[in-house]
């Protein structure tokens, strides 16, 4: 069924899950093959399950729920790889201040830049660490530093990455201290995680007035309103 699937899939979605399971770090046990098996399996498994339930209650509000659920479920793989990768992704950027501090630690105390990356691998436990161990590994496997780069960049898909990637294949090209755009990049990494911390604390004063309104605030008012309504009821009953 996967040389099957992997066969009659177009190239362009073959390519694309190839790229949802990159920068969602690629999952044990998840080729593109499972993928593409797994996405008309769920379809006619829900697609099924539609039947058997419009075939005891034929309405038309069943039918074309059945219908949304089994294209719904056709698409299901894609949603959670895609969920995936943008959790993946939001590590890495919380991740990534403190990687460039490791990191420019290293190499003011007189490491190269490979071996203060290789450093932040190995003492790292997030998708970043992992991330910049299998850069290290293209390069050792004969791609240039600059394809290794932008291939990390790729993989990951997280705007602060691509940046400081930029900032470095520019700083190679140009002869540029590397610690001088690691501590850049470093303040630079914790002045946005900060701009987004204040700006999600903003947020949440809009977020709670819905929760507030229509399930706090009514509730208060029964516990409130229904005794004195109760007791004008029997006065005047």
């Amino acid at each position: 069924m996967a040389a099957l699937a992997l066969r009659l899939a177009p190239r362009t979605a073959v390519q694309r899950i190839d790229r949802l399971l990159s920068r969602a770090g690629r999952p044990r046990g998840w080729p593109v093959e499972r993928v593409l098996v797994a996405k008309p399996v769920l379809a006619v498994l829900a697609g099924g399950l539609g039947l058997l339930v419009v075939g005891s209650n034929p309405q038309p509000l069943i039918i074309v729920i059945a219908i949304v659920v089994a294209v719904a479920s056709y698409f299901v793989p894609e949603l959670l790889l895609h969920s995936r990768a943008q959790e993946r992704s939001q590590q890495i950027v919380l991740e990534l201040a403190d990687t460039l501090d490791q990191m420019t630690i290293a190499v003011e105390a007189g490491l190269g830049f490979d071996a203060a990356m290789a450093r932040a691998g190995r003492n790292g436990r997030g998708p970043l660490a992992e991330e910049l161990v299998r850069t290290l590994q293209d390069v050792q496997m004969g791609s240039s530093r600059r394809q290794a780069y932008e291939s990390l960049a790729a993989r990951t898909d997280a705007a602060d990455l691509r940046r400081f990637v930029r900032a470095v294949i520019q700083a190679d090209a140009y002869g540029i201290s590397i610690a001088d755009v690691l501590r850049t990049q470093a303040a630079e990494m914790r002045r946005k995680r900060r701009q987004r911390a204040e700006e999600k604390a903003m947020q949440i004063p809009v977020k709670v007035v819905f929760p507030l309104m229509f399930c706090i605030l009514p509730v208060l008012l029964i516990v409130t309103l229904a005794p004195v309504v109760m007791n004008l009821m029997k006065t005047f009953a």
